[in-house]
């Protein structure tokens, strides 16, 4: 064997096969079980205004478009160089996988991970961008819960809203911080793990290489005010562009909420997806939808159609795609490889 050839090979080579066979099984069932209730409604959408339907998969797209550009922002921040095409597919495999299977909200950053490091990010960077994505999200739905309640005339605590903000405040003006000045947090984190070290009864310098690293790659990190801006203006788009996707489906029925009511009801179809058991919320946001539109004045009927238009394209619609670029392009993200001289030991 050529003792130059350091090129991986599989350990296991049935087993992405194996997942792909699983993958696909598992779609083939949840589309089973899904189409009795999506042809039933299709029926019912007869006098559907197919503009506003257009309108409202642009929408979705545009939030799309709009988050994966925050994380081409935070990427390109840290000197990874990706476009917005790669963020933008990536987008979608990941979705795909966070919506498809109990777990997938674990899968998917895994996902994204393991891809952000191949484009050249550290193992620090790709977490980071995770974290600092999240946290605009987070933010996001915070702010636009509050901004809805309070429109509608109901009284709301803001703390959600002011931890959300503040805490993302805070890491974006730690990773500025120690981009120009990391000399200071080195000291501090230094001086910290001796006293634990010390506490402990370990090494007092245990632990302080590991620490310097992660300032090292958390260093290559360039913050500055613009590109915070830039990324919090992206992220801002992409719940405005997903709120106006709401909008037009019920436009689309010939519905037209006020603009607190969309902003509650979006607000809370995404908090029950968020702690909901079942891939992608599905039998829970409905209901949920469902409800805020029956009290902001919408008709039950309407507000059924809506939802079920609403979600076609904001959840079946994008699976599907996300699952076509995630065959095409990242089906190799199941391989198991190592190198030849780790498979020879």
């Amino acid at each position: 064997m050529n003792d130059g050839d350091q090129r991986p090979r599989r350990r296991y080579p049935w087993l992405r096969p194996l997942l792909l066979a699983i993958l696909a099984a598992v779609l083939a069932v949840e589309a089973v079980i899904a189409w009795p209730r999506l042809s039933a409604s299709f029926r019912e959408l007869g006098d559907m205004h197919w503009g506003w339907f257009a309108a409202c998969v642009l929408a979705v797209m545009v939030s799309f478009d709009s988050y994966a550009q925050v994380s081409r922002v935070l990427l390109q921040s840290a000197g990874v160089r990706c476009n917005q095409v790669q963020t933008l597919g990536l987008q979608f495999a990941s979705n795909s996988v966070s919506q498809s299977f109990p777990g997938g909200q674990v899968l998917a950053p895994t996902l994204v991970f393991q891809r952000t490091r191949q484009w050249g990010a550290t193992n620090v960077v790709a977490a980071w961008q995770i974290v600092m994505s999240g946290l605009l999200m987070s933010a996001g739905l915070a702010v636009l819960g509050v901004v809805g309640t309070l429109a509608a005339g109901a009284k709301t605590s803001p703390f959600s809203m002011v931890f959300s903000v503040g805490l993302l405040i805070v890491f974006f003006a730690a990773a500025q911080y120690i981009s120009t000045r990391p000399d200071g947090f080195e000291a501090v984190g230094t001086r910290v793990l001796h006293i634990l070290n010390r506490m402990r009864g370990k090494e007092e310098d245990k632990g302080v290489d590991k620490w310097r690293e992660t300032l090292d790659q958390l260093g290559s990190v360039r913050m500055s005010r613009r590109t915070a801006a830039t990324a919090i203006a992206w992220s801002l788009l992409n719940w405005v562009a997903d709120v106006m996707c709401l909008a037009f489906a019920c436009y689309a029925v010939g519905a037209h909420p006020g603009l607190a009511a969309l902003c509650v009801a979006y607000a809370a179809s995404k908090a029950v997806n968020s702690i909901s058991p079942v891939p992608g919320g599905l039998g829970l946001v409905e209901p949920a939808l469902i409800t805020a539109l029956t009290w902001a004045g919408m008709p039950f009927s309407v507000a059924i159609s809506a939802t079920f238009i609403y979600r076609l394209v904001s959840y079946f619609l994008v699976v599907v795609v996300g699952w076509v670029v995630f065959f095409v392009a990242y089906r190799n993200s199941l391989s198991f490889r190592v190198s030849r001289d780790e498979a020879d030991s």
